[in-house]
């Protein structure tokens, strides 16, 4: 099993993920942010990584740390579960309709983080939850993990089906790129033989 553990203590955050790379989907995710935790619970269930979360921040003030340092661990997280990468499909890319928004995603598992965000929201909540916030989780996520992500909503007029269906199409696309390829499995996927830089 390809796992990790990743612990994350500030003055801000308390944070706490353990991943399992060749998982089910199962989640047990508790930040204290609701509608954040429910779109965790989305990466994990379409990704099929195991996902287990503990977090607590100053959310007396708002959001905004507990959401960054989160993506924070759960990146560190992603590149200490996929070792020494070998075998990995690396790339991911999917399509990813909910309703009447549709999110497309692309992504390369290459140490060389980058993202491209092209999601406009209609709304600046959800609920108490602030919609530039996702924008800050991603950045987080892709720097921390390593990862060339880029996410973009073609359709969209309900804010929560333009979130979920972000995380929804960034999750099928982790799933497709941290799956083993089965006639390369013993060999980094560059023809440098390495990843990064």
């Amino acid at each position: 099993m390809r796992t990790a553990i990743v612990e994350r203590n500030t003055t801000e955050t308390q944070v706490r993920v353990e991943i399992a790379l060749d998982g089910t989907g199962a989640y047990d995710v508790k930040t204290g942010v609701g509608f954040f935790d429910h779109m965790l619970e989305q990466l994990a269930r379409h990704s099929l990584i195991d996902i287990t979360i503990r977090a607590s921040g100053d959310t007396h003030i708002d959001d905004h740390h507990t959401v960054e340092d989160t993506g924070i661990a759960l990146g560190l997280a992603l590149v200490q579960a996929l070792g020494d990468y070998k075998g990995i499909r690396r790339y991911g890319s999917c399509l990813l309709p909910m309703d009447e928004a549709l999110t497309r995603c692309a992504l390369d598992l290459s140490k060389r983080p980058f993202l491209v965000w092209n999601v406009p929201f209609v709304a600046q909540k959800i609920g108490t939850f602030d919609t530039e916030l996702f924008r800050e989780f991603f950045t987080a996520f892709a720097m921390n993990g390593g990862i060339t992500l880029h996410i973009d909503t073609l359709h969209g007029a309900n804010a929560h089906h333009i979130a979920e269906s972000a995380f929804k199409a960034v999750a099928r696309s982790l799933r497709e790129a941290v799956e083993i390829d089965p006639r390369k499995s013993d060999s980094v996927p560059s023809t440098k033989g390495v990843l990064g830089s």
